[in-house]
């Protein structure tokens, strides 16, 4: 299926690629006027770009249906500041809520039932219930484009964070992922909770280089046994390891003793090594496929 963007609607363009471009992190940002009325609202059109400066990047587009610009972009132009908050599962059903398009005047943290507490460097104010809040400084404010659906760049310098005791690590020393709990946006009415049972970690590339899928054994990359995911960690490694056999599973070495077919005794093989890779135990699939 090949979609041209230019021949779709902008309601279908933003449906496709919300979905496809998933999931998402959700700011909830609050803002101010000159007048001192508060604001607000979620974006999911939101992201880091940089740590020296420490800047992150929303997108308050322009409404589809009468082209009008969102209260929060109103109030960070006039005011150049905002808090973003961190939308967690346990405020997900609020945020929603402050997501109503209200009339402006209209507060949204009283409307969706939020706690106002005061920045320490901003006006805006900040809701007590996120764990993490940062108070933000606006650097710039880019209009990508005049029509209904065009979305508004703002860059906001980070001046500092607000985080809860409560989602820190053992040693007090970094966010634990399995604490935060944060909930991010999909396309339509879907979203996704980051919790322990669907947090795994990955092993970055080493500073030296790994040898690359080119380096890997033909058999090994010809093998419908293992997925790119599979060639990938046993790529990452700085050199084919020297086979070990007092590294090899005694109970895999004996089941191997009795198998006298070549292609029976591969399978087995890569099969074992298959499942070692899914435990990340990348070392050992190593040494049970230079057994082959």
């Amino acid at each position: 299926m090949l979609l041209q963007l230019s021949e779709l609607s902008a309601s279908l363009r933003q449906q496709w690629l919300q979905h496809a471009i998933a999931p998402r992190p959700i700011a909830l940002v609050s803002s101010i006027n000159k007048k001192g009325e508060v604001n607000l609202a979620p974006f999911s059109f939101f992201n880091m770009v940089s740590t020296e400066p420490p800047l992150v990047i929303f997108s308050p587009n322009r409404r589809l249906r009468d082209n009008s610009t969102k209260h929060t972009l109103d109030n960070l132009t006039e005011t150049r500041e905002v808090v973003i908050h961190i939308v967690t599962y346990d405020m997900v059903q609020q945020v929603s809520l402050a997501s109503c398009e209200y009339p402006a005047g209209i507060d949204e943290f009283v409307k969706a039932g939020f706690t106002k507490e005061p920045s320490t460097q901003v006006a805006p104010p900040m809701v007590m219930e996120s764990p993490v809040k940062l108070e933000c400084r606006i650097i710039n404010v880019q209009a990508l484009g005049k029509a209904g659906g065009s979305g508004t760049l703002v860059i906001a310098e980070v001046l500092c964070m607000h985080i809860s005791e409560a989602i820190l690590n053992t040693e007090a020393s970094m966010i634990d992922p399995h604490k935060l709990s944060p909930v991010a946006r999909l396309g339509g009415d879907w979203y996704c909770r980051v919790d322990t049972a669907n947090l795994f970690k990955l092993a970055k590339p080493n500073t030296k280089l790994g040898i690359g899928f080119d380096a890997l054994p033909e058999s090994v990359k010809t093998s419908d046994i293992f997925t790119g995911n599979h060639l990938a960690q046993l790529a990452n490694v700085e050199a084919i390891p020297t086979r070990d056999d007092t590294y090899i599973h005694a109970l895999l070495s004996l089941r191997l003793r009795t198998v006298e077919d070549k292609a029976q005794r591969k399978k087995m093989l890569y099969t074992q090594a298959m499942q070692l890779l899914d435990e990340a135990r990348v070392q050992e699939a190593w040494q049970v496929l230079l057994m082959e």
